[in-house]
């Protein structure tokens, strides 16, 4: 392939620079409750961007996160190419100082976000700089970084953002995490977190238990009827994985809910999930005088695995074997990410596509290190391919 070996070069010659701003990303904080530091995670890759001319302009969203959209416009005149990542980590104030970016001499990084997903922004960031180097003039670049997508964009209007810009693209990369084996996520079930609130009524349950009507064991009745809706062959699956309610052991309880995680395969099954929720919650009591209602909190709809989405495995699988990466293959996981919001976009769409590690969201969070040049060597050869190998359907 042509630029490939000048392109290997580059990246060889900028390892240092890559593992410094790596390290950087890693050690600024920007867990669900930092917003500041998504704000100075987003203006350190402002810098690193407008720098390669590549035009910035971040969104910002009404819980104080932000969408980082850049465009790298080197005079094509198709659809862009989407390189997917978010800037955010699920960690609590403080990791990085009890954990901060460092490198074993067994050559894996540590720290936090340092899989999840920071090493993902600087391969893009480096992806884009090693074809420039090389004088590449293919399709357009499009970044889409979101600033809250651990949080599953439950107070934002990020979703809505970065559908509007993956609209058209020709075809996305998302860095997410990598996985040790090499495999490519090609699927990944929805998820959606809702809360079940029972209202009853309290009461004295020793002098005058009569008078009180129990949210929790109206709770218990609408728990049962929630699991039953589990249908494993077809991965539509809810979890009542957390109850809260009541105030003492001798007080008939007024308030229960119901906290359940909800997983689904496609947006059919996402909606009838949904619906029979609805239903259980509208059926009459069991319990006389309580009420139940729902509330849908954080939702990621699957990434189906689109026959366009398989043509861009197949092209990845193809560029990696003629650049000696080695060997890659499909597979389909659990975990959502913001592929669903491209591939619902009708935009051919592959995950997985950052450094290879384990443990992400944990302390024990790693990464390979040699993966992080690998793996930028690999997505520029992949963004070239799509000039030359169309994946999108229509």
């Amino acid at each position: 392939m042509e630029h490939i070996d000048a392109i290997r070069r580059y990246i060889d010659a900028h390892r240092q620079e890559m593992l410094d701003l790596w390290r950087d990303l890693v050690n600024t904080e920007s867990g669900p409750a930092q917003k500041e530091g998504v704000g100075a995670v987003c203006r350190r890759l402002c810098a690193e961007l407008e720098a390669m001319r590549v035009h910035t302009r971040p969104v910002p969203m009404e819980d104080g996160s932000q969408v980082l959209v850049a465009d790298w416009d080197n005079g094509g005149e198709e659809a862009p190419v989407l390189l997917i990542g978010h800037m955010d980590t699920v960690f609590q104030p403080g990791a990085a100082t009890k954990n901060p970016f460092r490198i074993d001499p067994d050559g894996t990084a540590h720290g936090p976000g340092v899989l999840d997903m920071k090493a993902g922004l600087v391969i893009a960031l480096y992806a884009v700089k090693a074809l420039q180097s090389v004088g590449w003039a293919g399709r357009n670049v499009r970044f889409l970084f979101a600033g809250d997508e651990e949080t599953a964009h439950k107070n934002s209007d990020a979703k809505a953002v970065m559908a509007r810009e993956a609209r058209g693209c020709a075809a996305a990369f998302n860095f997410e995490t990598g996985y040790l084996d090499d495999g490519i996520v090609v699927g990944r079930r929805g998820a959606a977190i809702v809360n079940f609130h029972i209202a009853g009524v309290s009461a004295h349950s020793g002098i005058e238990p009569e008078k009180g009507r129990s949210a929790i064991l109206e709770a218990s009745h609408r728990i049962i009827a929630l699991e039953a809706l589990n249908d494993l062959p077809r991965s539509k699956l809810i979890n009542c994985g957390v109850i809260t309610g009541g105030e003492s052991s001798n007080t008939v309880p007024d308030s229960c809910t119901i906290t359940a995680s909800l997983r689904f395969p496609t947006i059919a099954i996402k909606e009838e999930l949904l619906e029979d929720c609805r239903r259980i919650m509208e059926a009459p009591s069991t319990v006389p005088d309580t009420t139940a209602t729902m509330r849908v909190g954080g939702v990621f709809d699957p990434m189906e695995h689109t026959q366009g989405v398989q043509k861009l495995y197949e092209l990845v699988e193809e560029t990696a074997r003629e650049i000696g990466y080695g060997p890659v293959h499909p597979f389909e996981v659990s975990g959502a990410s913001d592929s669903s919001i491209s591939v619902n976009e009708g935009v051919p769409t592959v995950c997985a596509m950052g450094v290879r590690g384990a443990f992400n969201h944990t302390e024990r969070e790693y990464a390979v290190v040699e993966s992080l040049f690998q793996r930028t060597l690999l997505a520029a050869a992949c963004i070239i391919r799509v000039q030359e190998k169309p994946c999108r359907e229509g």
